[in-house]
């Protein structure tokens, strides 16, 4: 008997040494773009939307599984899929533009935003001009790509998810409300009665359910596993490393409360400051190292989740040494810096993605939905009946969201 639950604690042990695809997940989601709406959210509304990360997180943890399950048991990517089901037809050519326009050009102009959130953690630790900063975080990312080597990639994310988890969960953690406030936010939905609670819940949703992360993660875990059999490793992976990453959007806003009493805070720069007095003079340090990881990880994430998307989509060979796919990653990797160097956000660009990514996530969530209940290609892997009831929950909610951003952004 002992032995047996030796056996299951280091199988345990194991799952946790394969974390690494899901991780690239987190370290997609958790930018600068999450950490800023996670500090206005608690700037403006204090705890009261953490329902609204909560209930992000685990429409991540059903999608994510999904896309992993397909992976490893089709042996194809997302775009791949895509492109097999509706190859020849009039319907590729609106699923392959809808793809290659919210997640290649999407990510191209939310590009900008990585570098220069990143460049505003290092600007904070060693000063500097920020544009000089971008520089160096574009430089660092695409030694990263260029290696073509999956698990250095890997790798590289799971450090900086570990250390978005240690920099703002310890400092949530130190900032704590009373618990019946917290509990209060994170179980009982509600909207703020003044200020833009309905945008904040829109925007926390939508930086963390993203949908080209489904992308990423299904082409990432067949470079880390393969077949169905690793399914449970897959599953443990992704359910961690989701969990890690709502821990640290959560502990954003966390944060952000307990600053807002402090001083003005209007950026996650800001924040760093107003946490001085109430943590040390250390904060400050600490805080920025967290928002360059953010900014880092989402800059590796971002040009390799277009590349993956696009290789697929069009058929080509999902070889990270491919010149092809080298050249996607590195058009967005280039667009994002150019603009970051001028100092100019591309925002007929942003407001284009975010239209685009309105209408990609659940059209994408019922093609993948649909196709996770294809026994022709998953065999006796397809969704539990519980698994459909909550990716029904989650398609019409992101329906209803993307709806409301797009008459906002419209």
């Amino acid at each position: 008997m002992a032995e047996e639950g030796g056996n299951r604690g280091r199988g345990w042990i194991d799952r946790l040494k394969s974390v690494g695809p899901g991780a690239m997940v987190a370290g997609a989601f958790i930018g600068p773009g999450t950490v800023t709406t996670a500090t206005v959210a608690g700037v403006e509304t204090g705890v009261t939307l953490l329902w609204a990360l909560l209930f992000s997180v685990l429409a991540t943890i059903v999608l994510q599984e999904m896309a992993a399950r397909l992976g490893l048991v089709t042996g194809q990517g997302l775009g791949e899929a895509i492109r097999r089901r509706f190859h020849g037809t009039a319907g590729w050519l609106v699923a392959a533009g809808l793809v290659l326009s919210a997640v290649a050009l999407g990510n191209a102009a939310y590009q900008t935003g990585n570098l220069l959130g990143g460049s505003l953690g290092l600007s904070g630790l060693f000063g500097g001009a920020e544009r000089w900063w971008a520089l160096a975080i574009a430089g660092a990312a695409f030694v990263l790509l260029w290696t073509g080597r999956y698990r250095v990639v890997e790798r590289a994310l799971v450090v900086l998810v570990s250390v978005m988890a240690v920099v703002f969960v310890a400092t949530a953690a130190m900032l704590l409300p009373p618990a019946a406030e917290l509990l209060s936010g994170l179980l009982v939905p509600g909207l703020p009665s003044a200020g833009q609670g309905r945008l904040l819940v829109i925007g926390l949703v939508g930086t963390t359910v993203v949908p080209y992360n489904l992308f990423l993660h299904a082409s990432a875990v067949r470079e880390r596993w393969e077949g169905p059999e690793s399914l449970p490793a897959a599953r443990t992976d992704t359910i961690l490393s989701v969990l890690v990453g709502g821990a640290v959007s959560m502990a954003v806003v966390v944060s952000a409360a307990a600053a807002a009493g402090v001083g003005e805070v209007a950026s996650a720069a800001d924040m760093a400051v107003q946490l001085e007095p109430l943590l040390g003079s250390w904060a400050g340090a600490f805080f920025a190292v967290g928002l360059f990881a953010a900014g880092m990880s989402s800059a590796v994430t971002a040009p390799l989740a277009a590349a993956y998307a696009t290789a697929g989509v069009l058929g080509w060979e999902r070889d990270l040494e491919s010149p092809r796919f080298r050249a996607v990653w590195g058009v967005v990797l280039l667009a994002g810096l150019v603009f970051a160097l001028v100092g100019v956000r591309p925002v007929p660009a942003i407001l284009f993605a975010q239209v685009a990514n309105g209408l990609l996530l659940p059209a994408v969530a019922v093609f993948l939905v649909i196709t996770v209940n294809d026994r022709g290609e998953m065999g006796d892997r397809v969704n539990a009946g519980w698994l459909n009831v909550a990716g029904a929950v989650v398609i019409l909610i992101s329906a209803l969201l993307g709806a409301r951003a797009l008459m906002e952004v419209l």
